[in-house]
């Protein structure tokens, strides 16, 4: 049984157990979440949403807060002596999935 949620605008495919990376989220380590945004849920028989299942939601707990890869940005114009670098790393939360209530 899978579930697809939706997380901040973002759709991910949730399983029992399954360690998702989502985008930053607020809270702590072991605190839990309830993912209520559920687009589909595949179990017996599939359910869709318009644009979500009722009474169907995601209970999953906060593993950690961590940084992806630096992505480096350059602007360049030649001749006319301009050149910028900047850096960025993404923020991301992991979560793992405990259950899909209510499916």
């Amino acid at each position: 049984m899978y579930a697809v949620v939706e997380v901040k605008g973002k759709q991910y495919r949730a399983e029992k157990g399954a360690v998702l990376r989502v985008d930053s989220m607020e809270g702590e380590a072991g605190a839990a979440v309830t993912l209520d945004s559920v687009l589909l849920v595949s179990g017996d028989k599939i359910q869709v949403g318009a644009p979500y299942v009722k009474g169907v939601s995601v209970k999953a707990t906060i593993k950690e807060q961590v940084k992806g890869d630096k992505v480096i940005v350059f602007k360049y114009k030649p001749k006319k002596d301009y050149a910028r670098t900047q850096g960025h790393r993404q923020r991301y939360t992991m979560i793992t999935v405990e259950d899909i209530v209510g499916a």
